[in-house]
């Protein structure tokens, strides 16, 4: 299976490294900088589960796609898809699946409307990675999940070819039977923890020893109710796994905040203004992610002037 991944940042690097150091057929779609700092330096992968050096990893400009790979996994910024819908446009082709690994929901509609809706699979990925200052990737922790499946709950032979190439990569995979609740429990997930913490700050186990724990329930429950409106209640797996997030003493941070306390760019529309939009398209009351969003906005507007300034 011929597979291009889009971009070699954490999510991308990490996975696809993995699959090139178990003799995958992995090529990277990258800019010119990174093309150049992965000729030079190699991908490197630092992580508790097992380094990875891997010297010149073959590495594709976007002029130069010539011809279509079996699958495309993406996994940019959901800011950088239509950028990336560029990229990587000429390597796709009839018989071509394009696995994105965005968080929400939106991306899908998209993909599917500029490739065709059978070009699209479901797909998230659980794992905590950061580029370094050196463009090597660091992972955190030792969660690393895959998730994917088709959007119409099918097994076909495009999912069968996936998972076995995905099985010889020696990292978590699983094929879902349901994949489109799978993404709407991580965008129940990520809306739910990203928001609190960037709204306050700090760390769930701080939120909580300050008090906050009815806000960040009312948070989770309007995120369920939206998920609930559309089809797509909140599974108790993912319930549980917020209430073991917002305990006490617990260390747990959102990448946005992250993105924030660096004055990196942010999902803000993706994570929790599609969120917010989808309540109010269903009359839904959401203060607490309205109150959140705006909070987002201002820290954006804050940065871009000065950025421009």
């Amino acid at each position: 299976m011929r597979i291009l991944v889009i971009g070699a940042g954490g999510i991308g690097g990490y996975f696809g490294g993995r699959l090139l150091a178990a003799g995958g057929d992995v090529t990277f779609l990258v800019r010119p900088k990174r093309a150049e700092l992965l000729a030079k330096n190699g991908l490197v992968i630092r992580s508790k589960l097992g380094d990875l050096d891997l010297p010149h990893p073959p590495t594709v400009l976007s002029r130069d796609l010539t011809s279509p790979y079996d699958l495309v996994f993406l996994s940019c910024k959901a800011y950088d898809l239509d950028d990336a819908i560029e990229s990587f446009a000429n390597g796709v082709g009839p018989d071509t699946a394009i696995l994105p690994m965005l968080n929400g929901i939106d991306h899908v509609g998209k993909l599917q409307a500029r490739f065709g809706q059978n070009s699209v699979l479901g797909g998230l990925a659980q794992i905590s990675v950061t580029l370094d200052t050196e463009g090597r990737i660091r992972h955190f922790g030792e969660l690393e999940l895959i998730l994917f499946g088709e959007l119409d709950r099918s097994t076909t032979p495009r999912i069968e070819a996936i998972a076995a190439s995905f099985a010889e990569g020696g990292f978590t995979n699983r094929r879902s039977p349901d994949i489109l609740q799978e993404m709407w429990d991580k965008w129940v997930f990520i809306a739910s923890v990203a928001g609190m913490t960037c709204l306050m700050r700090s760390t769930t186990g701080d939120i909580v020893a300050g008090g906050g724990l009815p806000l960040a329930r009312q948070l989770i429950d309007e995120c369920g109710a939206i998920a609930a409106a559309e089809g797509h209640a909140s599974s108790e797996k993912i319930l549980t796994q917020l209430e073991g997030i917002f305990a006490p003493n617990a260390p747990f941070t959102a990448s946005m905040l992250r993105d924030i306390e660096a004055g990196n760019a942010i999902e803000a529309d993706h994570v929790i203004g599609r969120m917010l939009e989808r309540g109010k398209a269903k009359n839904l009351s959401c203060p607490m992610l309205e109150t959140i969003y705006a909070h987002l906005k201002t820290y954006e507007a804050r940065r871009e002037r000065l950025v421009a300034g």
